[in-house]
């Protein structure tokens, strides 16, 4: 992750549905739906200010902690999140089933 993010609050609003996270002014969004300690990451934002800073990734890496950190197990709906699990495999700890990712 990008040095720079390693200190900005991961937000849960849980009211809306998803983690946020604003970096100068603006701010990425990662939509979930969570049934028991199940996590469902179905889509990514990042506004196109911010885009190809390295925001995405670090939204991601910030939500994979929040899972594991509360022992939550994730279900990658979201293309972006499924990407970023192929480049960081060490984040299949967190996978519901560790084989969803096979191709």
């Amino acid at each position: 992750m990008n040095e720079a993010y390693k200190d900005l609050p991961l937000i849960d609003n849980a009211a809306k549905g998803r983690f946020e996270m604003t970096v100068d002014g603006h701010m990425a969004i990662i939509e979930y739906a969570q049934k028991g300690d199940v996590i469902f990451l179905t889509h990514t934002e990042v506004p196109s200010a911010l885009e190809g800073k390295g925001v995405g990734a670090a939204i991601v890496e910030k939500a994979l902690s929040f899972i594991e950190d509360n022992n939550y197990k994730l279900v990658p709906y979201c293309p972006f999140v499924v990407s970023y699990l192929k480049r960081h495999p060490e984040w299949k700890r967190v996978l519901r089933d560790a084989n969803s990712l096979e191709e």
